[in-house]
């Protein structure tokens, strides 16, 4: 198990990022949250999930749906907590 807190900036609000986040996470069986942060251009995301997925969410969000442009991505590993029964769009 993974536990991974990911900044992603760039043109990636208001162009279906969270939604495409989620149908992924859900899709790879990864457990967490997608929010956008109050600055405009970050998007947050707390996922947990079989390190193999973690690694296949990260490589999908350095992408981004169409109409986004990822411009940073900052990843940081954390101890699994265990905490997420879900993978939801927090506001």
């Amino acid at each position: 198990m993974k536990r991974v807190h990911v900044l992603v900036r760039g043109v990636v609000q208001g162009v279906g990022f969270r939604a495409f986040v989620r149908r992924h996470a859900r899709k790879l069986g990864v457990k967490g949250f997608v929010k956008n942060l109050p600055d405009g251009f970050t998007v947050e995301i707390v996922a947990e999930g079989p390190d193999d997925a973690i690694e296949q969410l990260i490589s999908i969000v350095r992408k981004g749906p169409p109409g986004a442009i990822v411009e940073d991505v900052d990843i940081e590993y954390e101890e699994p907590k265990n905490e997420f029964n879900d993978f939801a769009i927090l506001y």
